[in-house]
Formats: structure tokens, C-alpha cells, sequence
């Protein structure tokens, strides 16, 4: 059977970048607004006031201190707190398209191989764009790629779930070469009004190629293993979607974005994330020792500091479990690519490591990676 293996990676990050305070200050701007504009109801006891935001709470609670995002001007405008995205006509490129494209061709030149050699393009991410046509079949006719491409949703688990499904056809044969894509465009489905979430999420894409090992031209990461599961939980939800129209759902209700339930993610989902990589490692005969790092999805340092004080069972070191929250947010299935994009050229032949994302489902995906 054939061996897949990464050999490139890309990462892509807008220009903008928007900092804890700048968001604070102009999140404190609308909610003194809206308190003078309520401040009867408010007197009266039927609405409760709106509490300002502090910059050193987002960073203890989350480690995030900055974040990429495609447009800032929205979001700092106290009257709009969303992103300012001008529509695009269907003859011209798609954001998420553009975005993927970016990285993709970044992946592309550190594996050193051509579009064309691509067989497969999946755009692997939790916030599509459009219904369709597909973002992966797009982008495969902007890079100029033969085969096939589709999309996948598995939430923050999509670009982990997509690379198992990639290295199986490529192990099965009926593929060499495949390119995974995940554009995030977080900051559009986040609630920036929410000061329990507006701080979390950043855009960025990321790409990812995999390829049977005898392929590779240059150092690669062999996929010795891939683990997938899912348990259903409503936790982390967004509502939005094509039959709003059809239950007479159109005005802009809170559930129509980004929500979650905090404390019962964090009580429920880090058990699974846990047993969920141990399960793995035993699969493969292997313990947490022999791990030269872990690639965790960056939702927040908390967690990830959590799971891998339990994997490796000792005080952890920056090398073990590499964060990039401080400067990317959390860009949800993206995540986990950026930090192993980021941190694994030191890894020497022979070395292993563990990618893993997690997230809404509740979905956990893992790859064990080895430096050929």
C-alpha cells in the first residue's frame, strides 16, 4: 500500500490586522451608545446594561493579543461592528477562492510540483462562502489543476478530516497528489456585538499537499496515521442557512452566528480530545514519549495547555505544544495547519508528532506525522 505523505505547506494572512485594544475601544464606544439609548429601559429594570470589554481579560482568558482580519474599518465602526466586504460579480474570483489560491501556490513552491500535476482540490473549512458551486472546484479552475474537487464541513475539524480522506484515496491508488485549502473568513460569522466571543476568531487560509511518498522531491512528513470521530453536540452552533427564508427566519437573530456555550465545551470536549489522542497513539504502538511535538487546534491557550499537560503527563515547554494565538486568534480549522506549518522544520528525520483539531460537532481529527 502507498504511503501518504505531506510535502508543502502555505499559509496566507490579510493585511489587516486588529489588535485587543482597538477592538475594545471601539466595542466600549457602541456599548455606551446603546446604554444611553436604553437607559429608561435600563432605570426600569427591562434591559439589562451592557458591560465594556478590557484588553488584559482577552489575553489571559484566551492568549489571543491580535488577529488577522480581510476588512478593519467595519469592524471598528461602533455603528456597524461587522466587516465591510464589497460584493464580488460571478465572473470574478470568490474571497475564499482568492484566499485559498494565495496559500495554495505558497504550498505549491516548497513541495516544488505544478498545478497541474494536481489530482484532487478539497476546500476543507467551517464558514463557506456560497452553497455552491464549490469553492474547491473553483480553485481548481484558478490554479489551473486536472481532476476533481469538492467541499467538506467539519467545522474546526475539516482541514484534518479532509486529509484523512485525501491520504486514503492516495494510499487506495486512486489518486498522487491532492491539495487540501482552508480559507477562513471567521470575522464574518462572528458576532462582534458579543463581548463573550467577539475576540476569538481570525481570517487566514491555509493549504496543505499531500502526495504519495514517492512523489516528494523534498523533505516531507510520511502520514503514518489518521483518526477521526464525532459526537453530536449543540454547543457550538450557527443557524444560518438556505431554509431561513422558508421558516420565516429572516431577521438578524443571534443564532444566525457564531454561538457557543463556553464552560460545557470546555468541561465536555477536552475528555474527548484526551482519550481521543491516547486511543491513537495505542493504535499505532506508540506513547506520548516518543512524540517530538503536538499541533493542537488553536481555539484557545487554555485548552491547549490542558491537553498537553494530560498527553504528556509533565510540565510543557513552548516546543511541545507550539501556540499561535497571540497572533492569528483562532482561525478554526486552520488552526492546527498554521502551527504545524509554523513549528515543524526542526524536526529531524525520524521524529513524529501529532496534528490535532477539535470543535464544533463535537469533531476531533488526528494525524501521527513522521520527517522522512
Amino acid at each position: 500500500m502507498r504511503i501518504a505523505a505531506i510535502t508543502g505547506t502555505g499559509i496566507f494572512a490579510p493585511e489587516h490586522v486588529l489588535t485587543n485594544d482597538e477592538l475594545v475601544e471601539a466595542y466600549n464606544v457602541y456599548v455606551s451608545r446603546q446604554n444611553i439609548i436604553n437607559e429608561t429601559k435600563i432605570l426600569a429594570g427591562h434591559v439589562r446594561p451592557l458591560k465594556p470589554m478590557f484588553s488584559h481579560y482577552i489575553t489571559k482568558s484566551s492568549g489571543i493579543e491580535r488577529r488577522f482580519v480581510v476588512n478593519k474599518s467595519g469592524i471598528l465602526d461602533p455603528e456597524r461592528l461587522a466587516p465591510v466586504l464589497p460584493p464580488r460579480s460571478d465572473d470574478m474570483p470568490s474571497l475564499m477562492a482568492e484566499m485559498a489560491v494565495k496559500a495554495a501556490k505558497l504550498a505549491l513552491e516548497q513541495a516544488g510540483v505544478c498545478a497541474s500535476q494536481i489530482d484532487l482540490v478539497v476546500c476543507a473549512a467551517s464558514n463557506m462562502e456560497r452553497a455552491y458551486p464549490a469553492i474547491g472546484v473553483e480553485v481548481q479552475q484558478l490554479l489551473g489543476a486536472k481532476g476533481f474537487a469538492f467541499d467538506m464541513n467539519v467545522a474546526c475539524s475539516s482541514a484534518t478530516f479532509a486529509i484523512k480522506t485525501v491520504s486514503d484515496m492516495i494510499r487506495s491508488g486512486s489518486i498522487e497528489t491532492a491539495l487540501v485549502v482552508s480559507p477562513e473568513i471567521c470575522s464574518a460569522h462572528l458576532e462582534w456585538r458579543d463581548r463573550d466571543c467577539n475576540f476569538i476568531f481570525g481570517d487566514v487560509a491555509t493549504a496543505v499537499l499531500v502526495q504519495s511518498d514517492v512523489k516528494a522531491n523534498t523533505r516531507h512528513f510520511k502520514i503514518r496515521s489518521c483518526h477521526c470521530e464525532t459526537n453530536f453536540s449543540n454547543n457550538i452552533r450557527n443557524n444560518n442557512g438556505f431554509l431561513r427564508r422558508a421558516h420565516d427566519e429572516m431577521e438578524d437573530r443571534r443564532d444566525m452566528q457564531f454561538m457557543q456555550h463556553g464552560r460545557k465545551v470546555f468541561k465536555e470536549v477536552l475528555p474527548i480530545v484526551i482519550n481521543h489522542i491516547n486511543a491513537h497513539l495505542s493504535r499505532e504502538s506508540l506513547t506520548a514519549e516518543s512524540l517530538k511535538r503536538l499541533w493542537l487546534h488553536q481555539a484557545n491557550s487554555i485548552m491547549n495547555e490542558f491537553v498537553g499537560k494530560h498527553v504528556f503527563n509533565r510540565v510543557l515547554t513552548f516546543s511541545d505544544v507550539p501556540n499561535i494565538l497571540q497572533d492569528y486568534g483562532n482561525t478554526s480549522s486552520a488552526g492546527s495547519i498554521v502551527a504545524f506549518s509554523s513549528y515543524s522544520e526542526d524536526l529531524e528525520p525520524g521524529e513524529t508528532g501529532l496534528i490535532c483539531s477539535f470543535g464544533a460537532g463535537y469533531s476531533v481529527g488526528s494525524l501521527i506525522v513522521e520527517r522522512a
